[in-house]
């Protein structure tokens, strides 16, 4: 099962302040932990809200607002995605990891929907169409490897 990762934000990490050498190596070696026991996919830092935007739905209509974002709890400051065999491997993973933040933190799990999880409404044709898209995403990543 794939599942998304995310280390919340806290003030500190929406104010810019960057993580120390002592911090970058323990995660570090942590994401190697990760890469080789196969479990991540992938996984990055995020730029505080006051960087982002968001783009809000209102039937046809869509607005842009920019950062910062008030409610820093909400949001999140980084991500992996990790293929495990259980939320409980997930979650072990999760208790070995450094504490992303000085102080106190937050990481959140959360699985990944699959396409058996759609049921019949995910028809054969629309499942050829994700296969294809995600062959085409995998041709770009290796693609951008080799430039």
């Amino acid at each position: 099962m794939r599942v998304m990762v995310m280390v919340k934000a806290t003030a500190d990490s929406e104010a810019g302040r960057m993580p120390g050498t002592e911090l970058l190596a323990a995660m570090g070696a942590f994401n190697e932990e990760l890469v080789k026991a196969g479990v991540m996919l992938a996984g990055e830092g995020l730029h505080p809200s006051v960087r982002g935007k968001r783009v809000r739905f209102s039937g046809a209509q869509r607005s842009v607002v920019d950062g910062p974002f008030a409610e820093t709890k909400e949001l999140v400051a980084g991500f992996w995605l990790w293929n495990v065999r259980s939320m409980d491997e997930a979650v072990e993973w999760v208790r070995r990891c450094p504490n992303p933040m000085e102080g106190e933190s937050e990481i959140e799990i959360r699985p990944v929907f699959e396409a058996e999880d759609f049921g019949a409404e995910f028809t054969p044709e629309l499942r050829a169409q994700e296969d294809r898209l995600r062959e085409q995403v995998e041709a770009q990543a290796r693609a951008s490897k080799s430039t």
